[in-house]
């Protein structure tokens, strides 16, 4: 860790030297695979989608049941011990 005691926010040489060196590596390295391709995103025509649904407007509705069983069983809990 370092302190700080003074930020132009100018970059020394060698700042500017390893930004550049890392620039290039990186372009370097996804130059290197060209088999290598991104598939572009398609929700209209995606198969993971297939099997999902849309939540219903209920969902609040199980989110308090859970939270509400979840507190009777702690309240449970807290009464037999």
């Amino acid at each position: 860790m370092a302190i700080v005691l003074k930020d132009t926010g100018a970059r020394s040489e060698l700042q500017q030297r390893i930004a550049t060196e890392l620039r290039e590596k990186h372009a370097g390295k996804n130059s290197s695979a060209p088999d290598l391709v991104v598939p572009e995103y398609d929700d209209a025509n995606s198969t993971y989608m297939e099997q999902t649904k849309v939540t219903t407007s209920l969902a609040w509705a199980w989110a308090l049941i859970a939270v509400a069983v979840v507190g009777i069983i702690i309240a449970i809990m807290v009464v037999i011990s």
